[in-house]
């Protein structure tokens, strides 16, 4: 028979491991963007972010693995000279070996560093698979929806 103090030190270690988890996997989000903007020319951090075999689901493509996700960095590279993402709102579902985030993202795009008036807002949520790794929370699935965007967007013509 186990005494109330056992019982309550249980419940208290298991309420512990859910908000560290849960603080750890907002911070993972944090990090997310902050490496999209900060970290644009240097792809060592995904591995910070995802784990290997990471599918990542756009309006505008699929990206799997580190490969693909190198891929759609030099694609972002490649189009716009700035960017600036914000999120917010994180709802964290713990689920045992894995959690469900769901998360709203606001993203500037400045393709000319030169004419940071012209730019390219979009905004939405994603929705996302974290698990557990050694070393740390990783997102395994990420799949953004675009609500809604605003400016010129990536190929379209300059207005005349």
């Amino acid at each position: 028979m186990t005494s109330l103090s056992d019982d309550a030190a249980a419940l208290l270690h298991d309420q512990l491991r859910v908000l560290s988890d849960r603080a750890e996997i907002g911070q993972l989000c944090d990090r997310y963007v902050m490496h999209l903007d900060r970290d644009r020319y240097d792809d060592a951090w995904l591995g910070s972010v995802f784990t290997d075999d990471a599918e990542l689901t756009f309006p505008f493509g699929e990206f799997r693995g580190m490969g693909g996700l190198a891929d759609f960095q030099e694609m972002s590279r490649r189009t716009f000279a700035r960017t600036h993402h914000i999120s917010s709102n994180y709802d964290i579902q713990l689920d045992g070996d894995h959690a469900r985030v769901r998360v709203h993202l606001t993203a500037v795009h400045v393709p000319l560093r030169d004419e940071p008036a012209r730019h390219f807002v979009i905004g939405g949520h994603y929705e996302a698979e974290a698990v557990p790794t050694v070393s740390g929370w990783r997102f395994r699935r990420l799949d953004f929806d675009l609500v809604w965007n605003a400016g010129q967007p990536p190929g379209a013509a300059a207005p005349s």
